[in-house]
């Protein structure tokens, strides 16, 4: 969670262990700030899913999951915190979801509920001291 000295981060005014709209940043820059940050970047483009099953696999291909994930909410949580967390100390996340689906198989419920499985994850984060900022766009 610590900042290079004597840089100004475009975080200035974003927590380090949060859930927000992507609103002006620009993923290009996004991923720039993770690596000035030495932060793992994880980036998943979900336009062309239609359904949490196909969210779910998106996001697991993105992210090198285990082939085993289960495609639902909790391997998800499970694959974001305590399997990389037993795999050694780690340096923060930066996480993009962009264009998450607004259809009738990944209604407005089914956002939110992908989005309070990422706070968990950045609040389990925050209790070790790992930055995990997650940005999000809709459809």
């Amino acid at each position: 969670m610590h900042e290079p000295p004597g840089e100004i981060s475009l975080f200035k005014t974003v927590p380090p262990n949060v859930v927000q709209s992507i609103r002006a940043f620009r993923v290009t820059d996004l991923q720039a700030e993770a690596a000035r940050l030495g932060q793992h970047f994880l980036y998943a483009h979900c336009a062309h899913a239609t359904t949490k099953q196909q969210v779910l696999a998106i996001i697991a291909g993105a992210f090198h999951f285990p082939k085993h994930f289960g495609k639902n909410f909790d391997a998800l949580y499970d694959c974001l915190t305590s399997l990389v967390y037993k795999s050694g100390q780690q340096s923060g996340f930066l996480v993009v979801l962009e264009q998450l689906p607004n259809t009738t198989k990944f209604d407005k419920e089914a956002r939110e509920t992908l989005l309070d499985v990422f706070r968990d994850a950045a609040d389990f984060w925050a209790d070790k001291k790992v930055a995990f900022r997650v940005f999000y766009s809709f459809q």
